[in-house]
């Protein structure tokens, strides 16, 4: 089955528990139509560039999933459907890495930036 990572922004007057509630809710859409939810990461609240329905600060969270195409639309049309998710950002890839997403990784565990001019 085709790999798949999802950045879904939720808004920002929910509670941490009831984000991860909200990751929970998708693996199970995921499971009904015989996917797989590999790894979560929730990243927190974060301050988004711009406002998104009047929101300046998102609950963000990564999905990494294993499923067959039919799973992924509906659980991307469930998503744009409920009230609380306001994006989602689904990209399909070849294989998922190891390890904790470089949202997560300290500043330290990071690879060296290049030199600015």
């Amino acid at each position: 089955m085709p790999l798949y990572e999802h950045v879904m922004i939720a808004r920002q007057d929910l509670s941490n528990s009831q984000a991860e509630a909200l990751i929970e809710h998708f693996g199970s859409v995921l499971a009904d139509n015989d996917g797989k939810l590999l790894e979560n990461e929730y990243w927190g609240v974060k301050t988004m560039a711009y406002k998104i329905n009047k929101n300046r600060k998102g609950h963000y969270a990564l999905l990494r999933t294993d499923a067959p195409v039919a799973a992924i639309q509906e659980m991307e049309r469930l998503m744009r459907l409920h009230d609380d998710v306001m994006r989602v950002l689904t990209i399909k890839v070849d294989a998922h890495e190891e390890g904790p997403s470089v949202q997560m990784q300290k500043r330290e565990e990071r690879g060296e930036r290049r030199e600015r001019r």
